[in-house]
């Protein structure tokens, strides 16, 4: 069962989305719960189907002392690279909260410290606590919605489905119809053995 982070503390909670993707935002999330908040469905939004993941996204919204959800675009992950974006997305959807953490806890192993607040970096963590499952679940559900919405502009990609993910259907498309505006310029989009003429 997941726990809370240190009761004493007011924590927020931070994860992203879509840092593997090849289209698309990397997308975060913040949320600071309350103290006796508990959900037996919330777990990491990896392990939770679409019904849960969407029923859980309206509990959290609803039941959170505050919540924040940014998108950092492929243009900026472009420029900054992957890594730096996914914690700029992060900082980003912690700016949104309508009152300042104590302390910040992260899922993974990197992140820069954000106004000189307390962080704890925390492998697989939205897995281990509440506020980072509650943050996962928030940024995969916006993500995914935006890609969906997308999706209508280039259906040849399948982002309804892929999101965004270098699966062999999305890079198949890639090699047929080449790269689109929301596709990542500086990622791999296809695998050395296959060439695409821009």
């Amino acid at each position: 069962m997941l726990k809370t982070f240190n009761l004493s503390f007011q924590v927020a909670g931070t994860d992203e989305a879509g840092r593997g993707c090849l289209a698309g935002p990397v997308t975060a999330a913040a949320v600071i719960l309350p103290k006796k908040f508990q959900n037996k469905l919330l777990n990491d939004s990896k392990q939770t189907n679409l019904k849960n993941r969407n029923s859980l996204k309206e509990i959290i919204k609803k039941e959170a002392v505050t919540y924040g959800i940014a998108h950092v675009f492929m243009e900026e992950i472009d420029e900054i690279n992957i890594l730096n974006a996914s914690i700029l997305a992060m900082h980003r959807a912690i700016e949104q909260l309508n009152c300042t953490p104590e302390h910040i806890i992260v899922d993974g192993n990197r992140f820069k410290p954000y106004r000189n607040i307390p962080h704890d970096c925390i492998i697989k963590g939205d897995g281990k606590f509440l506020s980072i499952a509650a943050a996962s679940i928030l940024a995969k559900t916006a993500r995914d919605e935006f890609m969906e919405k997308i999706h209508h502009e280039f259906p040849l990609y399948n982002w309804k489905q892929n999101k965004g993910y270098p699966t062999k259907e999305h890079r198949g498309a890639i090699l047929e119809y080449g790269s689109t505006p929301y596709h990542r310029k500086s990622f791999k989009l296809l695998p050395e053995q296959l060439k695409l003429v821009l």
